[in-house]
């Protein structure tokens, strides 16, 4: 069956899936230079009697997730339909479905069984708020997207309070997720949503589904047997998340959760519960624990030695996959740093049970450590009483390249927090209090990274005397421009744009190497620009010149917008020149080592210009 080249005015790249009636099409909106998703169904092809229905249901989810507007729901931009044909247009995803990640036989963490759960109440609660009601909640609904995020997709069943499409008698669903309710064609509600998230929450806590068999078989147990407690097949399971999943899959609905939220409450304790056990529980000691333990004294014991004595390596760490909400990260290193005992507590209990953690209040025993012992992840205070985080972050991008690092700050530094970008080369900023499950997945990704580093050896190399891709400066004005082209012009093509219009259809021209924008404020302007502009190059660097003091603003840009260099106004042109060659060097790095594009969450680095895939020059 041959794929249309064009569905209104999107371009079709490829095929993406296929359903019963519906085909799912990568495409191409040239209109904002946007990759989508369609759903599309060609009305010729069914059957005449099934025709009106079908055609129902499908104007039906347009207007079910149309009136949806969350981060954890796929969003739908647009629907369409002639006598031919209708679509529906819909955010793309990248990723995998949660019965993906299963039939590869993933296994998931209780850590991570609490994230995904957490943030699928959280989108299904929204949808209930707006009179939406899902019906077929299902592992196959919902997609783990390269962040570890979720979406949940394919409302094609729902019920609206508005609507009458569907009758009492109606059975609906898939039945392994079925509700008591659904298989009796009783009503159903929000709290057959609640129970199908339920049984997924059963499923990736034990490895099993509650119920098996054919579809009679699993509607005979539904209605009438108990499935084993959780903690009967997984042992690190606590008594209280029997309860809560015993709950959660009542035959009454009066026992049942009453809403999203409450269950997310009740789940959230059971997962403490359960990673509190696993924790304070007894473990087979690792092999190289004693080298391990051995090494953590460095961080207690004494001063600080000096960097010149001789480096021993840790036992190696097994090579590991992806890192996300649905994989697990091994045993990878993780160094902590801060002036507070509490905080170190803190983070040890929520990190022990997945990595090696080590943790010091001292920034030089902290760097003394890291000559001698490589580590995946850093995580450091921004003040410290023995020196500034930003200067212990610099130093450690000195002495392990390949570290990633993460600062850990409660204040609002401004010069600090652009130090630490341009010099110390911060992966990603996390503001005091935390969310426990924004740090876990930045962690996560930082592990993956320095994994993958390991994997991908980088050549240094040096810039050319001339080169194709160029410098595209974006500002209202030709005052950067001009300095721009003084400064690299004869080496190296630079064009001026005033929009990000302009910008586009430069970039559709020739080849572009790095950008330098000039914003004062933002809002939200500059990170949807530099979206825009990646998708036609996703190797794209950014230089951003700004006179905003606002630290939080430059933080969001940072971890949003993934800039590459931070530059004051009025421009320091030495700085600039640094910064731009810099730009170009990490993109010759990225152009002659095509496996960093499709090495997990490296992309992210582009973000930080690849600065750490460089080795020392």
């Amino acid at each position: 069956m041959n794929s249309p080249a064009q569905i209104g005015k999107y371009e079709i790249q490829s095929v993406l899936g296929r359903g019963a009636n519906s085909v799912v099409y990568k495409a191409f909106d040239p209109g904002i230079a946007r990759a989508v998703a369609i759903k599309a169904i060609t009305k010729s092809r069914l059957a005449a009697g099934e025709i009106k229905h079908v055609m129902e249901r499908f104007r039906h989810e347009a207007q079910a997730v149309g009136r949806l507007t969350h981060p954890r729901i796929v969003q739908i931009y647009e629907y369409g339909e002639d006598d031919e044909i209708a679509f529906i247009v819909m955010e793309l995803v990248h990723g995998k479905t949660i019965a993906q990640h299963l039939k590869q036989e993933v296994h998931y963490e209780i850590p991570e069984v609490g994230a995904i759960v957490s943030q699928l109440l959280d989108g299904i609660g929204h949808a209930h708020r707006q009179g939406v009601v899902h019906r077929d909640v299902k592992p196959s609904n919902i997609m783990i997207n390269r962040d570890g995020g979720i979406k949940i997709g394919d409302f094609g069943i729902a019920r609206i309070e508005s609507s009458n499409l569907t009758r009492l008698g109606d059975v609906l669903g898939t039945p392994h997720y079925m509700a008591p309710e659904q298989f009796l064609g009783a009503e159903s509600d929000a709290l057959a949503d609640l129970y199908s998230i339920g049984v997924i929450a059963y499923e990736l806590a034990t490895g099993k589904r509650p119920y098996t068999g054919s579809a009679a078989s699993i509607m005979q147990q539904v209605l009438n047997e108990q499935p084993p407690l959780p903690s009967h097949l997984n042992p690190r399971l606590t008594p209280l998340m029997d309860r809560v999943l015993s709950k959660a899959l009542s035959k009454k609905r009066e026992e049942r959760f009453q809403d999203a939220r409450e269950f997310a409450a009740a789940f959230r304790d059971a997962v403490e519960a359960s990673t509190a056990l696993l924790i304070s529980g007894a473990r087979t000691p690792q092999p190289d624990s004693a080298a391990l333990l051995s090494a953590a004294r460095l961080l207690t014991d004494g001063p600080a030695r000096s960097t010149a004595a001789p480096m021993r390596a840790l036992p190696s760490v097994r090579k590991d996959r992806a890192i996300n909400h649905a994989t697990s990260a091994g045993k990878a290193r993780l160094l902590v740093i801060d002036d507070e005992q509490r905080i170190l507590s803190a983070l040890k209990a929520l990190f022990r049970s997945r990595y090696h953690v080590f943790t010091t209040t001292d920034g030089d025993k902290a760097l003394d450590f890291l000559s001698r012992y490589p580590m995946h992840a850093i995580i450091c205070d921004l003040r410290l009483p023995s020196m500034p985080g930003v200067e212990v972050m610099r130093r450690a991008r000195q002495i392990s390249p390949n570290s990633v690092r993460i600062l850990l700050t409660g204040y609002s530094d401004h010069a600090a927090i652009m130090g630490s970008v341009n010099d110390g080369e911060v992966y990603r900023f996390i503001s005091k209090p935390w969310d426990n499950a924004e740090l876990q997945t930045v962690v996560a990704e930082a592990v993956t990274i320095a994994l993958a580093l390991a994997e991908t050896p980088v050549e240094a190399v040096q810039l050319p005397a001339q080169m194709d891709a160029g410098v595209l400066v974006i500002a209202g004005d030709e005052k950067i421009y001009r300095v721009t082209r003084a400064l690299v012009g004869g080496l190296y093509p630079v064009a001026h744009a005033a929009d990000a219009d302009a910008a586009l259809a430069i970039m559709r021209s020739r080849e572009i190497a790095a950008v330098i924008t000039d914003v004062a404020t933002d809002d939200g302007e500059l990170e949807r620009m530099l979206r825009l502009l990646r998708q036609q190059n996703p190797q794209l660097l950014a230089i951003v010149a700004t006179s905003a003091s606002d630290s939080e603003l430059v933080i969001e840009l940072i971890n949003h917008a993934q800039l590459f260099r931070f530059l004051n106004k009025p421009v320091n042109v030495r700085l600039l020149n640094r910064h731009l060659r810099a730009a170009l060097r990490c993109y010759l790095d990225f152009k002659q080592t095509p496996a960093l594009m499709r090495a997990p969450f490296l992309k992210q680095l582009v973000s930080n210009g690849l600065r750490l895939l460089r080795r020392r020059r």
